[in-house]
């Protein structure tokens, strides 16, 4: 009887556990970028696809614009004790903002696959600020990139990209002569200050490193700076006057036929032109910018997710369940033959259709500047300096760019005195 009453006692008490135990929380992912359209749009679709098939609710909110604009969602966010699970963020930025808001730890979620060993050891530095990873990089993009439209350089009897700033004033003025506007530049902010890097890092990338990466006084107020000033002020002359505040992909169209000559923008620009059914050498050619230097130089902006510390369960399983997908070779390519960046990954094969040639071209010219030490970081894109100290030094290019009166050895002693202030 005893026996009994147990038993049905005990069975008794395993059904009520049964009916109160949680049930498995399915896995998600919350996640905010600015990637709402066009071929970043669509990269980051493939992106929680392939999430998704992994059996991960994947919620992506994008907030469109610049990045500034999802730096200040993420940051409300942040600050009301409710961050995503993950974030697009990149550069110094990672380690800055991992100071505001706690992280999760990825060691033993990366230590499980070959992922480490296969990308930059500067690459993974940056995504393991104090030695654990706490974020992912996702891609690479080669900011010194130059498209040049085939109907412009067929007009002038161009048939090869110009190599050097010579080349290209020369060229850029036979345009002009031939009624073609050389520059297609939208005079936003950010795009001011990459104009100024490109000059820069095209005259020098020593120079690049140490004044705009180190801050160096010196290299700041010396020659090659100077140099980059007067080159940018050539550039200016390029452009339509008309033309400001507007978002380079407006001007795509009128590249395409012929009313533009070049376009100097980061490889997602090649992303964008292949969604657009645009074809590499039948209505573009694209290779690096003018480069004074006689070695490689690659500008890098490389974007990265972070992993926002949290502690529901179904978001936990989210996020490692992404950290593996964001690490994998099939993520690699996928999302980089959308989007037009370059892998992360040292071992993906860019043979492949999928790939453009000005992708090949990128990751040539990345193994080239790397052995030449000559691989920098975007200023314009937010990976040379933390935002306050871009800010500032944006706020001088722009103004240069924009203001013809301004001579470029005041412009120079400018730069220089707002790196004083927020040094």
């Amino acid at each position: 009887m005893k026996a009994s009453l147990f038993r049905t006692t005990g069975l008794a008490l395993l059904a009520a556990c049964l009916v109160h135990a949680p049930a498995q929380a399915e896995p998600r992912l919350t996640v905010i970028s600015q990637w709402s359209a066009g071929a970043e749009g669509a990269a980051m679709d493939a992106f929680g696809k392939m999430v998704t098939e992994k059996g991960v609710k994947w919620e992506h909110s994008p907030v469109s614009g610049f990045t500034t604009d999802m730096m200040n969602k993420l940051r409300a966010d942040i600050i009301a004790g409710k961050p995503p699970a993950a974030s697009q963020l990149k550069g110094p930025e990672i380690k800055a903002w991992s100071a505001i808001g706690a992280t999760v730890n990825l060691n033993d979620v990366v230590k499980a696959t070959d992922y480490e060993k296969n990308i930059s050891a500067d690459l993974a530095k940056i995504h393991k600020p104090k030695g654990d990873w706490i974020a992912l990089p996702l891609q690479i993009y080669r900011v010194n990139t130059l498209f040049a439209s085939k109907k412009a350089m067929d007009k002038v009897g161009a048939t090869e990209l110009p190599k050097t700033w010579d080349e290209f004033n020369a060229l850029a003025a036979k345009m002009a002569a031939a009624g073609i506007t050389p520059v297609a530049h939208g005079g936003i902010g950010w795009a001011d200050a990459m104009y100024f890097e490109l000059t820069l890092a095209g005259i020098s990338a020593d120079a690049y490193r140490k004044s705009i990466m180190e801050l160096d006084d010196k290299a700041l107020r010396g020659p090659e700076v100077l140099a980059a000033f007067k080159q940018l002020r050539q550039l200016t002359k390029w452009m339509s006057p008309s033309n400001a505040g507007q978002h380079w992909s407006v001007f795509l169209p009128a590249l395409m036929k012929g009313d533009y000559g070049f376009l100097m923008m980061g490889g997602w620009a090649s992303g964008v032109l292949k969604k657009g059914n645009f074809e590499e050498g039948k209505d573009f050619l694209c290779g690096p910018t003018p480069n004074n230097t006689g070695k490689p130089v690659f500008d890098m902006n490389a974007d990265g997710m972070i992993f926002w510390d949290t502690k529901n369960a179904d978001l936990l399983a989210g996020q490692k369940a992404t950290a593996q997908v964001a690490m994998s070779k099939e993520f690699a390519r996928t999302f980089t033959q959308i989007n037009g960046s370059i892998p992360v990954r040292t071992d993906i094969d860019l043979s492949d259709a999928g790939f453009q040639d000005c992708q090949r071209d990128a990751a040539k010219n990345l193994s080239g500047a790397i052995a030449a030490n000559q691989a920098i970081m975007s200023l314009g894109h937010n990976m040379a300096q933390t935002s306050p100290v871009t800010a500032a030094l944006r706020d001088v290019l722009t103004e240069y760019v924009h203001n013809d009166k301004i001579m470029p050895e005041e412009a120079q002693k400018r730069l220089a005195d707002a790196v004083d202030t927020v040094r």
